[in-house]
């Protein structure tokens, strides 16, 4: 069995007011489930990119605008959203406080591809 003390698990910052727990993954010996937490300071997110797996996205605390497609809707704590593999994506915080966001994917390896920003394309895998 393995036990995760994910209190311990490094938090790393993916941009500028954007920081990340991976929770879950190749890195932890998952197969099949990528699970990361992130830290959002008042109007940042993560900009508009696909994964090639499904994803569910879940608010945890703050407010987020999630966009999914051309569709946008504010989404608050207790609340997800399922991202349907290949859609385009991406929210923000709306908030005044740390917007919190919970995002499982299915694949063990976290990869997305973004739009329109110059920014890389991510890729998480085992050393």
């Amino acid at each position: 069995m393995n036990v995760l003390d994910h209190a311990r698990q490094d938090v790393e910052a993916w941009r500028e007011g954007v920081d990340t727990r991976m929770r879950v993954s190749a890195l932890t010996n998952a197969h099949q489930l990528c699970i990361f937490e992130q830290f959002c300071a008042p109007g940042l997110g993560a900009p508009v990119h696909i994964h090639a797996v499904e994803e569910v996205l879940e608010v945890m605390e703050g407010q987020a605008e999630i966009t999914l497609g051309d569709e946008s809707r504010v989404v608050t704590a207790d609340q997800s959203v399922v991202i349907p593999a290949g859609m385009r994506h991406g929210f923000r915080n709306i908030g005044t406080g740390i917007l919190k966001v919970r995002a499982t994917l299915a694949a063990a390896i976290f990869e997305a591809s973004y739009d329109g920003r110059g920014e890389v394309s991510r890729r998480y895998t085992p050393p």
